[in-house]
């Protein structure tokens, strides 16, 4: 069973290319939200944080207010490469995990890695393959606008944290453009898991 990254922009309808090929019966490792899980639950990570980041980042209980790390480890790429590095060999040792759990399990053709920072992260080590969701810049801030849970201000700022979308078609095995309708990149999605998966 293949092990293939998924990746794009805020915005870019990695999402629903995540969304769609859970549907269609891949099983979809989601390293964001693994990422979230593990500063929740993690003592040692919470702990290398606090020590990064100071008692800033904590709320009245003591305990690390996402908003408040969110704030000061998207301000500058010096940030966030040191939040990733506390953080992204935890996500890398589950999905170890998982894959092999699913692997034995034998249910699913196909194993998906959805993550935003596939290549910053260098999660893409541990992939046979990745695909890349690009789309125009005036899409993505639309579409992250529509969510309602950041700002331009807070989007533009994560979009200039990442990669370029041209920088990173330079790594993918596979690029998929979201710039039509939610219809044809349904259908582009289908195309490639008929044809990749």
């Amino acid at each position: 069973m293949l092990k293939v990254g998924l990746t794009g922009g805020i915005g870019s309808g990695k999402s629903t290319a995540s969304s769609i090929l859970a549907k269609l019966g891949t099983y979809v490792f989601d390293a964001d939200a693994e990422a979230k899980i593990i500063l929740e639950n993690n003592k040692d990570v919470q702990n290398n944080i606090i020590e990064e980041f100071g008692n800033d980042i904590l709320d009245q209980n003591g305990l690390i207010d996402n908003a408040k790390l969110a704030k000061i480890a998207f301000q500058d790429e010096d940030h966030q490469i040191i939040l990733n590095s506390i953080i992204h060999p935890f996500v890398f040792s589950e999905l170890d995990k998982q894959f092999d759990k699913i692997l034995i399990q034998n249910k699913h053709a196909s194993f998906i890695a959805d993550g935003a920072l596939i290549f910053e992260s260098g999660l893409d080590q541990h992939l046979d393959s990745v695909l890349l969701i690009a789309s125009s810049l005036k899409y993505r801030i639309a579409r992250a606008l529509n969510r309602g849970t950041l700002s331009r201000e807070d989007i533009i700022r994560r979009n200039e944290l990442q990669w370029t979308d041209e920088d990173k078609a330079e790594s993918a095995d596979y690029t998929i453009y979201n710039n039509g309708t939610e219809k044809e990149f349904i259908e582009k999605i289908k195309i490639f898991h008929r044809e990749h998966l």
